[in-house]
């Protein structure tokens, strides 16, 4: 792409565009400013097509250029909108900076996506009442292989169309998506084929199984699936909505094939902090997942990628990385929100403001803001993400580390909102300044009205370079964004604080060490002494469901001090020294305290021999329970060995 050619368009005269400046601030050859090149100019669009490496600065007319390029059979053009989200605006300001940023952004490499076939041979399952049940069959068994189901008790009508099966029964459960339903029935009868009359059926039988491709659900009743329209192969539609109705249908008669399915998120099972020793720790991902994907698995969690619809919000909200989106990765994030406010900033002296968006509902209201309203303003930059819920704390933060002054999240009414509106709560907890927002307008003038308002504009003077994990990116920018070493409260529930202990209770036990999934608390092989690394600790909260004498409480904060990064000593005391050798072993007051509870009172310590026992270190036990009078290792006297004058001994 280095060698590529942008080919300017002004849209008939209703945009303002520097093709110079723009040259400049991207480094990217451009033509002159044309007026029609999807119309009068279309021979300036066709000769660069064939010239080689193209990108058109016109997205509406997308159709057009594809359309050209499959004519004259050369590469398809890349596109970049700077007309909708920049050029149409009532602002006053000139907007080269903002395009500049968008041409800029939009020419970063496109990283890979990794995507899983599912095959679906049409095999369909279809629910409803059998009137309505039966003609959508007739509609779909010419093309699926559908087998009808009604309840056990429903009314048939008189049909004997033999293109479809049909059962009666319950559905018990279901799991799986497309290409990969498995239902369990109970009650489940099937038609007896031949006869005279109304159908014979078999006598109920529980505990039937089946699988399918596809479910056609047409019932008026409870979705088999949690968050049912994100489940893929389940179509569903009330039966009285003929529009939807229709759609199902037609949808229905196209799931046959090989998909490629995206797998939206990656787990490290090494990074999970779910749980230890069947003590549960973190269910961030758990709690929030709309499908029901993730699931426990042992110590870490695992994700279905058949039923993940990619809503974001597991990436968002797990707090070791364990979790990461991957359609595309938070680092590519990153660097397209760096390289939109690097590339502003060689052009314009005011900080940007990021609009963060979908590409569906945000970026259709946009376009219409732009086409018949005031338009984004100049200083907006947006910034068009696949999935909105995955846009969290530590992105927001990073804008504004980077230099941008507020952002801006666009929701719609498909926006999975559960978790989102927590991850602005923590980047405002963090910014502290509420730089951070949703939004969510129901047309235009309503998006106009909250980016027109007048507000503080200030924003960060020492830009951050965004590399490293969540976490670390988070740190950068709250230390850029706040004082010096300063101490921030958080909202509970956020992935970052202390950890709290009241001394007089803790033992030492160390049980917390063995568990802490991140490392955070240690130990200290030396002396009895338990130590904590603030930067470290996930607030997972398993150190506090394992602690035996529940010394233990979990602290939301942010330290940004240098010694959240070292560690500190929570609780020490002085060892025992073994009254045979020596040697340091244990915790005095533990060792003395069970002297205490058990010399001279427990059956098995009331010889003082037994009970010296307690103050030996393990050798020195281990010795003087050898060497003792009940030695529990002693045995008889070993028999001499045989050998081979004993038998001819023996024999004469």
């Amino acid at each position: 792409m280095t060698e590529a050619k942008l080919l300017l368009c002004d849209c008939l005269k209703s945009q303002s565009i520097n093709a110079e400046e723009i040259e400049k601030h991207t480094r990217l050859a451009c033509s002159k400013v044309h007026t029609a090149l999807c119309h009068t100019e279309a021979a300036v669009a066709e000769s660069a097509l064939q010239s080689g490496d193209v990108v058109i600065a016109c997205a509406q007319e997308r159709t057009f250029f594809e359309e050209l390029a499959g004519d004259l059979e050369v590469n398809e053009p890349h596109f970049i909108d700077i007309r909708d989200r920049a050029g149409w605006t009532s602002s006053d300001v000139e907007p080269t900076a903002k395009m500049a940023a968008l041409i800029a952004e939009a020419m970063l490499p496109a990283p890979g996506e990794r995507v899983v076939d599912v095959s679906s041979e049409g095999t369909c399952l279809l629910l409803g009442e059998p009137d309505i049940a039966f003609d959508a069959a007739k509609l779909l068994c010419e093309t699926l292989s559908v087998t009808v189901l009604v309840a056990p008790d429903a009314e048939m009508p008189v049909t004997d169309d033999r293109r479809f099966d049909v059962v009666r029964g319950h559905i018990k459960s279901a799991t799986g998506a497309l290409g990969g339903f498995q239902v369990a029935f109970d009650a489940l009868r099937e038609r007896i084929p031949g006869g005279r009359g109304a159908f014979n059926w078999t006598e109920p039988k529980g505990g039937g199984r089946s699988a399918c491709d596809i479910i056609v659900d047409l019932r008026r009743d409870t979705p088999l699936f949690p968050a049912a329209d994100k489940r893929e192969g389940y179509l569903r539609a009330d039966p009285g909505n003929k529009d939807a109705y229709s759609k199902v249908i037609l949808e229905a008669s196209q799931l046959i094939g090989t998909f490629e399915k995206p797998i939206y998120v990656k787990v490290n099972e090494d990074l999970c902090a779910h749980s230890r020793a069947q003590k549960t720790g973190c269910n961030r991902c758990l709690d929030l997942c709309p499908t029901g994907a993730i699931t426990p698995a042992g110590d870490h969690i695992t994700i279905d990628p058949m039923v993940c619809a990619g809503c974001g919000m597991c990436s968002a909200a797990c707090p070791s990385g364990a979790v990461s989106y991957d359609a595309p990765t938070p680092q590519h994030v990153f660097k397209r929100i760096e390289t939109l406010a690097t590339t502003w900033r060689k052009a314009a002296n005011e900080p940007p403001r990021l609009l963060v968006h979908d590409a569906a509902y945000g970026l259709e209201i946009i376009q219409l803001s732009a086409r018949y309203g005031k338009g984004l303003p100049t200083d907006v930059i947006p910034l068009e993400v696949s999935a909105l819920a995955a846009f969290g704390h530590a992105e927001a933060l990073a804008a504004l580390g980077c230099g941008f002054s507020t952002v801006d999240i666009l929701v719609s009414p498909q926006t999975e909102q559960e978790g989102l509106h927590f991850q602005v709560e923590l980047a405002n907890a963090i910014s502290g300044n509420g730089q951070v927002r949703l939004l969510e307008p129901t047309d235009p003038d309503d998006l106009e009205a909250a980016l027109y308002e007048e507000a503080d504009r200030t924003a960060n003077e020492t830009p951050i370079l965004p590399l490293g994990s969540r976490r670390q990116v988070t740190r950068l920018a709250a230390k850029t964004l706040n004082a010096p070493d300063v101490l921030l409260d958080l909202p509970a529930g956020a992935p970052y604080g202390a950890v709290a202990m009241n001394e007089d209770a803790c033992t030492l036990c160390l049980s917390c060490v063995s568990l802490c999934p991140s490392g955070a608390l240690k130990e200290n092989p030396d002396q009895p002494q338990l130590r904590f690394q603030e930067d470290a600790c996930l607030q997972c909260g398993i150190c506090t469901n394992i602690c035996p004498e529940s010394a233990l409480s979990l602290v939301p904060q942010l330290n940004l001090s240098d010694a959240a990064l070292t560690p500190i000593v929570l609780k020490e005391e002085e060892p025992f020294e073994c009254i045979e050798c020596g040697k340091p072993f244990g915790v005095r007051s533990t060792v003395e305290r069970i002297m205490g509870q058990l010399a001279g009172k427990h059956s098995m310590f009331k010889d003082g021999g037994a009970a010296r026992m307690i103050q030996m270190c393990d050798d020195c036990r281990v010795n003087a329970a050898y060497h003792s009078e009940n030695n529990p290792f002693a045995s008889n006297e070993r028999p001499r060995v045989r050998t081979t004058d004993d038998y001819i001994r023996r024999d004469h």
